[in-house]
């Protein structure tokens, strides 16, 4: 079954997306390299780390030699603010309308590029340095001199702060939110842009809005309706222009052969395939049959029957098709069932807990996933920011505040599913489940459980993929013995983002990657600002006075220490809150791919690093003709 990189947009601060904004502590100097307001910097972090000095030529897990050319095709994840898996009918990924291609973060530059062996580190692309006032208020960057668009227009300082105003107005709310606490984008000139912070932004909205945001052209998008989902492809400025493409079907990226910024040290050994193609196909049986004909090159499985049983097709054998597992080293973020709180059924937290006990994470495991997953615990899953046993001393005097006001279980060993027998059908689970229903008011009546007037209480797990029925059916007939009228509904993709993005569901499936340094991202996912917002990322609807505190102390953190005591307080309300039905991880990749392709020695860190530092064994050699 699909473990981790699933549904609606998986792009996080750390590559491209998903931060959303409101009120915070203000961003404050010492979150900075440590030196005198007005001195230019070569790069940022959260915490003030840099690994890399002004004048490095490279990063460390590139091949600064690699060879330019070649193919590079695949499936998978959805790469766009409101992309679905299976289709796509707009080039335009940062506004709420439409189904937005893959890819079209190949388009774009940014003002600074994020370093991949570092937790959060961004330094100079488009902006080859900043200035960061006292008060932390203000950031000076200062535009590099060669910069342009692909039609050979420059990119200046006009531009960026035409792309910031323009989404800040007219971008996908999770962007626009983000964007509140930018007072002003300005171009002082060409070559200088001074973006003004209200005082109340998040630290990491400077490291937002520098790594992650589009720069768009001011011609283009005055000539173009921004706010319209179209098939036209936009203007850009990094290193791919798109190519040829069918909507729904097919589209490819042209490596750009004239591109500006292919010999900065953040793109030295990098984008080095002359065609990057996405394919896609509406039933995933298709899709494993497609590569196993060589139809794309690349795959990562995200099924573990798949991956466990059907990848001993003769071009495995033979070679010609190579499998590779590499570890993940960043946070296995949160994946379950969520409930949707908004719902009057599923306020009672009796209700939400006994849900959670009718899943039987082992049998699952054991019996459809081939023991290849851990059952996830925590919110915080595979990092340090995972709550384990009782709170500490520190955690304590965060959560003290609030004892009366959120559940008592907070104060205790941290909230983790209980161990099931594997049976698939744990009787004593039930029964404690059965007992919290009773509890709450929904007795067994003609073998329904209903409440005090009448209603049935009824359970409806909603998907755009038919292979999730299979997860659900053991879990929906757990929920049936226990008297609940529970079901499984696959639609059509249209339909699901729809109704996702107006939280017109019981459950659904969802994973929240979270970084190795989180910010604003958690209120998009947790807080209760946007527990209404149409196509926000809270599915849950969680709206708790004590989480959203709190999410405030793990932004506004002034070390990386005090952070992680803030993440685990959050983590042990949001887990005694039963909000969701934990899933499963695991903390490597699994990946396919026709013997094409190579790639350095050192893999970064916090990232596959395919695409980016791959590079095809049919393309001509570098000036070196090796890794230096």
């Amino acid at each position: 079954m699909r473990d981790a990189v699933r549904g609606f947009g998986v792009l996080t601060r750390r590559e491209l997306l998903a931060l959303t904004g409101g009120a915070a502590a203000a961003l404050s100097l010492p979150s900075f390299p440590a030196c005198a307001a007005g001195t230019r910097r070569h790069g940022m972090s959260i915490f003030g780390e840099l690994k890399y000095v002004p004048d490095f030529a490279h990063f460390d897990y590139v091949n600064p030699n690699a060879p330019k050319g070649g193919s590079f095709s695949q499936i998978g994840p959805t790469a766009a603010y409101n992309a679905s898996f299976y289709t796509f009918d707009t080039l335009n990924g940062f506004i709420l309308k439409g189904n937005a291609a893959q890819g079209l973060a190949l388009l774009f530059d940014t003002l600074m590029k994020r370093a991949y062996d570092e937790p959060d580190a961004i330094y100079g692309l488009a902006a080859e340095s900043v200035e960061i006032s006292e008060d932390g208020n203000s950031l000076t960057f200062h535009m590099r001199e060669g910069a342009r668009f692909h039609d050979g227009t420059p990119l200046t300082a006009e531009d960026a702060a035409f792309s910031f105003n323009l989404l800040k107005e007219k971008g996908h709310p999770l962007i626009s939110q983000n964007l509140r606490e930018m007072a002003s984008a300005e171009a002082k000139d060409a070559a200088t842009l001074v973006i003004a912070l209200t005082g109340k932004q998040t630290r990491d909205l400077p490291l937002f809005i520098a790594g992650t945001l589009p720069i768009f052209s001011r011609a283009f998008y005055t000539e173009h309706d921004f706010a319209e989902a179209s098939l036209t492809p936009p203007l850009g400025s990094g290193p791919y222009r798109v190519g040829n493409f069918r909507a729904g079907r097919a589209i490819t990226y042209e490596r750009v052969e004239d591109y500006w910024g292919q010999d900065l040290p953040v793109n030295r050994g990098q984008w080095n395939f002359g065609e990057i193609r996405f394919e896609y196909f509406r039933d995933r049986t298709a899709q494993f049959e497609a590569f196993k004909a060589g139809g794309y090159l690349f795959r990562e499985e995200f099924t573990s029957k798949t991956w466990a049983t059907e990848y001993e097709f003769p071009a495995v054998k033979d070679g010609r098709v190579k499998l590779l597992t590499l570890p993940d080293d960043t946070p296995s973020g949160a994946q379950g069932w969520f409930l949707n709180t908004r719902r009057s059924k599923f306020q009672d937290i009796r209700v939400r807990e006994a849900m959670g006990l009718a899943f039987d994470f082992g049998w699952t495991n054991k019996n459809l996933f081939y023991d290849l997953y851990k059952r996830t615990e925590s919110y915080f899953e595979n990092s340090p920011m995972k709550a384990e046993g009782a709170p500490s001393a520190e955690e304590l005097a965060l959560l003290e505040p609030w004892r009366g006001e959120v559940p008592e279980a907070v104060f205790g060993p941290a909230v983790t599913p209980p161990a099931s027998d594997g049976s698939g059908q744990d009787r004593q689970l039930l029964r404690r489940a059965a007992a919290l229903l009773d509890e709450a008011g929904w007795t067994v009546q003609d073998g329904k459980r209903r409440n005090a007037e009448g209603e049935t209480l009824s359970v409806e797990f909603l998907d755009n993929d038919p292979m999730v029925e299979r997860i659900v059916a053991p879990l929906a007939k757990n929920l049936r013995l226990l008297g609940i009228d529970a079901r499984s509904r696959t639609i059509d993709t249209s339909q699901y983002q729809l109704r996702r993005d107006n939280y017109d569901f019981d459950v659904v499936m969802q994973r929240y990657p979270l970084s190795l340094t989180p910010g604003v991202e958690a209120r998009s996912y947790w807080s209760s600002d946007f527990a209404k917002i149409p196509g926000g990322r809270n599915l849950s609807g969680i709206s708790n006075p004590a989480v959203d505190a709190l999410i405030e102390k793990v932004i506004a953190a002034p070390t990386r220490e005090e952070q992680i005591v803030a993440a685990r307080a959050l983590d042990r309300v949001l887990r005694a809150g039963h909000y969701w039905i934990p899933q499963w991880h695991k903390n490597v990749h699994n990946l396919a791919f026709w013997d094409k392709f190579a790639w350095p020695e050192t893999k970064p860190k916090y990232q596959r690093g395919v695409v980016a530092t791959w590079w095809s064994k049919d393309a001509e050699p570098g000036p070196a003709g090796k890794e230096d």
